[in-house]
């Protein structure tokens, strides 16, 4: 086989492979023998001949092909080569038959991979399809809802403009109605009223007529009358002096009678003088036990003349059962579990009859130390008393009286009483550095005389907006401090969604009321004015909410509107910022006044 695949060909005469080896005996495709020289078709008449004559030459059988072919077979049987090259062939057939195989094979893999792909694709246009009916489907229902939503919205206006509309012809139904039954009064008072006039004139009248002609008559009526009535006045002083000459005539010669008329007179003046001092003594007592001191300003406590006053409330305040001290009241979540556990720490300290702590309530004005006092005093079981500190000083020399008297209150108190005093910094100055009277100091002596030890009578609660100026005796006698900043944006987001409620949205619900509001998102608005009302107290956020009530009060068909809103919401602004120049201000002049008298020689 070495000649067909041309290794180690030694024998260059070998055929070099199965083609050059039988190609010496096959004939020529055209007919021509190889073995003559000329062009096809030339025979023994040269390049001369007809048409005709060279294709008989064509197609005329040539045997020494025959011969070639068979001189070549003869030739590969005698050949060395012959079985490999036939075995050559037989394995190029089966090499051509596996490729045709494995071309089939990859064709019929490209075929199944192509079907794979086809589903592929007809899977991912489904999930496609599916895909955009969901979006169409959600479309569909987020419009539904949209389209319901607008409906009912307008069933509402389409309401509420109808009761507008019906309350509209019920008040004008009134109104008319109001005026014709005032016309009709009008015109009953009018005819009542010439009647009455016609009635007089003609009394007056006949009277007239009857007094020109029984003049003489009455004249001497009258005489009669007047001598009778001097005769009973002579007669009756006649009398009273004869009883009294015989009375005294009577006493002064019988000395018995004399001594027992000196003895009732003196029994008598003593009477006076005993019932008066006791009537004394006891209005002191009851003033002690259920009447309040002039210094207390409000107080929880049942009094007599307070039942008097507003028995509904008291009865509610004495019957009432204790709340959550922290209601109605929005400050911070710290601040709110601090306050809590102080308003536990109370209550607890009530039922088992144990030492009341005083605490300090320092901050800002307006943040809410008067409203958690109270609170706490309401939640504990305990009454309550208020006090302001700007009320003792102008009291001079009676000062110390009063202090004792608001202690001897509070001791008698049953149920324990919580004594706060607000701005108690006015009269808790420090002795030393302070220029304060001799009252003053008095009273401030006597008020550390009394809170010197712990009370299981009354708790005392001071809150201040300058603790910095107490004495160093009342700061001994704190046990707590708690801070009242002003709020921040949450705690002022939910003042404002309060109090925009309570004054606002809850009247206009009123039929009663006159009070309407503009469409509009509350929440939003709420939201925007607690980020506009930055540094602003609890106390000026609620007057937000009367500013703007009043506002609705005084347009003239009763709406409030979101520019008025925004006006009061920027006038409080403004407020709050005059209020903040003036403080800076204030303490600035404090502060050069203190270095001038620190820097002038004594």
């Amino acid at each position: 086989m070495d000649w067909i695949f041309g290794v180690g060909n030694k024998n260059k005469n070998d055929p070099k492979n199965i083609s050059q080896l039988l190609g010496a005996a096959l004939p020529p495709p055209d007919g021509t023998d190889p073995n003559k020289s000329g062009v096809p078709g030339a025979g023994p008449g040269g390049s001369g001949g007809n048409a005709g004559s060279g294709a008989q030459t064509a197609y005329r059988f040539d045997s020494t092909a025959l011969e070639r072919a068979a001189a070549a077979a003869k030739e590969l049987e005698k050949s060395k080569y012959a079985t490999q090259a036939f075995e050559t062939i037989m394995a190029q057939e089966v090499t051509k038959r596996k490729e045709l195989e494995l071309q089939g094979k990859a064709i019929e893999a490209q075929i199944e991979d192509s079907k794979s792909q086809q589903i592929r694709q007809q899977h991912e246009e489904r999930r496609k399809t599916l895909k955009e009916e969901e979006k169409i489907q959600e479309r569909k229902s987020h419009l539904e809802d949209r389209l319901a939503r607008q409906r009912h919205d307008d069933q509402l206006m389409q309401s509420r403009k109808s009761q507008e509309e019906l309350l509209r012809l019920q008040e004008e139904s009134v109104a008319k109605q109001e005026q014709m039954r005032k016309a009709s009064m009008e015109y009953e008072a009018e005819l009542r009223h010439k009647n009455e006039m016609a009635r007089i004139e003609a009394e007056l009248k006949g009277k007239a007529k009857i007094d020109r002609e029984n003049r003489d008559l009455n004249l001497e009526m009258m005489r009669e009358k007047a001598k009778e009535s001097r005769e009973t006045v002579l007669e009756a002083i006649k009398t009273a002096g004869s009883v009294v000459g015989s009375a005294t005539n009577a006493l002064l010669t019988d000395r018995n009678k004399l001594y027992a008329a000196a003895t009732g007179i003196t029994v008598a003046a003593a009477g006076i003088y005993v019932a008066k001092n006791s009537v004394g003594v006891a209005a002191r007592f009851i003033e002690a036990r259920l009447g309040k001191p002039s210094l207390v300003r409000e107080t929880s406590r049942f009094t007599a003349v307070g039942f008097l006053r507003n028995p509904i409330k008291t009865t509610k305040m004495l019957v009432g059962k204790p709340k959550d001290p922290l209601e109605g009241i929005v400050l911070k979540p710290t601040l709110e579990e601090r306050l809590r556990d102080v308003a536990i720490v109370t209550k607890h300290t009530k039922k088992n009859k144990g030492f009341y702590r005083n605490i300090l309530f320092y901050g800002p004005p307006g943040t809410g130390k008067t409203m958690f006092a109270k609170s706490l005093a309401l939640n504990s079981g305990m009454d309550y008393a208020i006090m302001t500190g700007g009320d003792v000083t102008p009291m001079g020399r009676d000062g110390v009286t009063a202090m004792h008297k608001v202690f001897n209150w509070a001791n008698s108190s049953r149920r324990g009483l919580l004594l706060f005093v607000d701005e108690a910094d006015a009269f808790l100055r420090k002795r030393s550095t302070e220029q304060i009277s001799e009252d003053l100091r008095a009273t401030l002596n006597a008020f550390l005389y009394r809170t010197g030890e712990q009370s299981k009578k009354f708790m005392l609660v001071l809150a201040s907006n300058q603790p910095e100026q107490f004495d160093w005796a009342i700061n001994d006698r704190i046990d707590e401090m708690v801070e009242f900043d002003v709020p921040s944006l949450p705690e002022r987001e939910r003042m404002v969604r309060h109090y925009f409620d309570k004054f606002v949205l809850e009247p206009s619900f009123d039929s009663k009321s006159r009070i309407k509001v503009e469409e509009l998102d509350y929440g939003e608005k709420c939201t925007e004015i607690a980020r506009r009302t930055e540094g602003l107290s609890g106390r000026e956020i609620s007057k937000l909410g009367v500013a703007w009530q009043a506002c609705a009060y005084a347009a003239e068909d009763g709406v409030l509107t979101e520019k008025m809103i925004d006006e009061r919401v920027a006038d409080a602004i403004a407020g709050h910022a005059k209020k903040v120049i003036w403080e800076t201000d204030q303490h600035a002049v404090s502060y050069k006044s203190a270095a001038a008298a620190a820097s002038t020689p004594v």
